[in-house]
């Protein structure tokens, strides 16, 4: 078994290799984050555990500011158009988040009490998160290059270790101080400082520059149009447990991001087929076969929604036994925010013909609106109902978000001339109003376990039966070129960067 394995592999493209190692690692990397919440949410209370989650909260934000995201967007384009010197755009690149670092320690240091009490977090805190956003982007910097020459050896190993020795590293700090808030997130950043420093000094001693005008100028011509729209998108994710922070509380603040992290667990999922279907559904663009996609993405969307109903339905038991009974209450944040990732999953659908025709104005308008929204409707709704009502915030504002890029996408449609044959509304929408009316259901029933199990036995017998349909579409996706274009490697990179 093992040797056929090992002939089977052998025979792979190196494309396939590289991509499915990194599938296979990034699998291996949730599973790992989910194995090990259990621990942590025990062995810290809700206070500490929020702390956790705030500076997570912050750190996501501040990226967006000390990096410009420059790993994502230009990057890939960058890396065919400044071919012959990749080495020399990475370290460049590498200045321009050395500088915005400098510049913001320079603004923070002498207002270290301001910025202090804006951020909730202490000076330690402040400086390890900057530290960690410069040194996570050059892991970032480097690992893109590998990829890009499919050299996914180095990659697998530097992510595993970053992924093992955080955890431990965590634990060993918190069994051993007071402060368990502060240790869990300083034994999770000292891998990715470690590390990133190697490889920023490797990045910059290969380049052997932090500045060349031309690299800088295409770098920040390309990225700081994208802001809006990369900020708005942090916000939309990260602004509802800072939020119910400051109005409701830290421990609050936790119980709420205990549940959206479960409840987006999916997420990498939902990247995985993206990726794997994008290549495919471009080549059927520009062989104007658009109608072939209509049942490909009819299946992609009955799959999420299933595996979407079992966490929902399943939601009491999964906080227990991740979080514990300190957490109970926190399964009714799951439902509303797993609903999300379904019309996040439609709003990729439409995004992804924005990026094919390279009109991205309009996203950052959808963005910005439904992050608007998000932000306006916790500002009223959490002081009067709590943390729950920001889950359900969150799930008006992705049907803001799909809607708007729905109407996006038809007018990039029309611009071009051309027709709207990709997808099936009709049954989009019917697959979406089932699913919602089944995720409801099970937010009913969380009180009565055998209903809930016989409605899972339906659903896995169903996706036996229906086995042939719901993962045939594989091999229609197995038929593509291996060879992507620029475009395309562009757009799953930026894929990569909306769903986190």
């Amino acid at each position: 078994m093992v040797g056929k394995l090992r002939e089977k592999w052998n025979r792979m493209p190196l494309a396939v290799k590289a991509a499915t190692a990194y599938t296979v690692c990034n699998v291996l990397l949730k599973c790992l984050s989910f194995i090990t919440m259990p621990l942590f949410t025990r062995l810290l209370t809700k206070e500490q555990y929020g702390q956790y989650t705030v500076y997570q909260s912050w750190q996501g934000i501040f990226s967006i500011f000390l990096t410009l995201n420059l790993a994502y967007g230009s990057f890939s384009r960058a890396m065919v158009k400044f071919e012959k010197d990749r080495n020399g755009y990475i370290a460049s690149i590498q200045g321009v988040c050395l500088m915005l670092s400098l510049v913001f320690l320079a603004v923070y240091l002498p207002f270290t009490s301001f910025w202090n009490q804006l951020l909730n977090l202490p000076t330690t805190l402040v400086l390890l998160m900057v530290a960690e956003i410069l040194m996570h982007t050059a892991v970032m910097f480097w690992t893109g290059k590998e990829r890009f020459d499919y050299h996914y050896k180095g990659i697998v190993l530097l992510t595993l270790a970053i992924a093992v020795l955080s955890p431990v590293i965590a634990f060993v700090l918190v069994m051993n101080t007071e402060e368990k808030g502060i240790a869990r997130i300083i034994g999770y950043v000292i891998p990715t400082v470690v590390f990133g420093l190697v490889l920023f000094i490797l990045n910059w001693a290969r380049g052997k520059t932090l500045f060349k005008k031309e690299y800088w100028k295409y770098a920040l011509g390309f990225n700081l149009p994208l802001l809006v729209y990369y900020l708005s998108q942090t916000i939309f994710n990260q602004s509802d447990r800072i939020m119910i922070e400051r109005m409701v509380g830290i421990g609050e603040a936790a119980m709420y991001g205990v549940a959206y992290n479960l409840a987006m667990i999916l997420t990498f999922v939902l990247n995985a087929i993206n990726n794997s279907y994008l290549p495919w559904y471009y080549e059927k663009i520009r062989q104007k076969k658009e109608r072939e996609n209509r049942p490909v993405s009819l299946v992609i969307a009955v799959l999420m929604a299933v595996l979407l109903l079992l966490v929902i339905w399943f939601a009491p038991e999964i906080i227990g036994i991740m979080a514990g009974g300190a957490y109970q209450g926190a399964e009714y944040v799951v439902p509303p925010v797993a609903m999300s990732l379904l019309l996040l999953f439609y709003s990729q659908l439409f995004i992804n013909v924005e990026f094919f025709y390279e009109e991205k104005k309009l996203l950052v308008i959808s963005s910005v609106a439904a992050a608007v929204l998000n932000v306006v409707l916790n500002a009223l709704l959490i002081p009067v109902f709590g943390y729950v009502i920001a889950g359900y915030t969150t799930l008006v504002s992705y049907v803001v978000f799909a809607f708007c890029n729905y109407l996006a996408m038809k007018a990039v449609l029309k611009k071009k001339g051309l027709k709207d044959e990709a997808y099936d509304y009709k049954w989009l929408l019917v697959v979406l109003a089932g699913f919602l009316i089944l995720g409801f259901s099970g937010l009913l029933l969380y009180r009565f376990l055998i209903p809930r199990i016989a409605f899972a036995v339906i659903a896995v017998v169903l996706m036996i039966v229906f086995r042939k349909k719901l993962f045939g579409f594989w091999k229609l996706l197995k038929q593509k070129d291996n060879t992507k274009t620029e475009t395309e490697k562009e757009t799953e990179t930026e894929t990569e960067t909306e769903t986190k």
